[in-house]
């Protein structure tokens, strides 16, 4: 389990299509920033997600691009290529990403983001049980999203048990903290944020500009991505 060491930099790897990325993922990531004092959130627009074999709608360049206006201006926000299109074509799995993060970054407290759509079907991921020990996770909730039973949820082989429950940084944010173990005798850390108030849906985004409903679309993307969308003709 990775411990909280003084003067060591905080950084969590937040990885998606971000396809095109909305006003959910920076909700997400402000929340985990504030509530665990994050030093930097590295988002990571993925080149091929496994678990989407069709596909992105987007070009990477264009994702990364909307990416980088999206988080614009945004404090200990930064773009990362770690997740860029692998030269072998071949698909980009977290597990590997989160060591290439970890070698780079030895001393850093390592943590990877997910929301918990993704969070409930981890156990389909590659190397799904070996993912919370390369890096603490952080799961943001949607709107009635609670894990009431955190072993139907999480891979065969690891349990769960409530930590002495930390305060969050921020009082605003609602924050809950567990400890996994698998059965080689390791640890690790897992963060809920269970009171987020966030249902936006990329999938829905794309499907109101497909079907000319923009204004719906671009109330829940920030103005920038919106009008990059506009003037590159994405989603139509």
């Amino acid at each position: 389990m990775q411990q909280d060491s003084p003067g060591s930099p905080r950084v969590a790897f937040f990885g998606g299509t971000f396809d095109p990325p909305h006003c959910g993922h920076i909700a997400i990531a402000r929340a985990a920033r504030d509530a665990l004092r994050l030093d930097s959130v590295l988002f990571a627009p993925v080149g091929a997600q496994p678990l989407k074999p069709e596909g992105t709608t987007a070009p990477y360049r264009d994702r990364v691009a909307m990416t980088e206006l999206a988080i614009a201006g945004e404090s200990r926000f930064e773009i990362s290529a770690i997740d860029a299109p692998a030269a072998t074509g071949r698909p980009n799995y977290t597990l590997h990403t989160l060591h290439k993060l970890r070698s780079g970054l030895p001393q850093a407290e390592l943590f990877c983001l997910i929301g918990a759509d993704s969070f409930l079907i981890l156990r389909k991921w590659y190397g799904a049980a070996e993912i919370p020990f390369a890096a603490d996770l952080i799961v943001a909730s949607r709107p009635g999203q609670r894990f009431h039973s955190l072993a139907a949820v999480l891979p065969p082989g690891l349990t769960a048990h409530p930590r002495q429950q930390i305060a969050s940084a921020d009082s605003r944010i609602e924050l809950e903290a567990y400890e996994l173990h698998n059965p080689a005798g390791q640890s690790a850390r897992l963060f809920v944020l269970p009171g987020l108030d966030v249902a936006i849906s990329a999938t829905a985004i794309r499907e109101q500009l497909r079907g000319g409903a923009s204004a719906a679309a671009q109330a829940v993307l920030p103005a920038s991505v919106a009008h990059y969308i506009r003037e590159h003709g994405l989603y139509r």
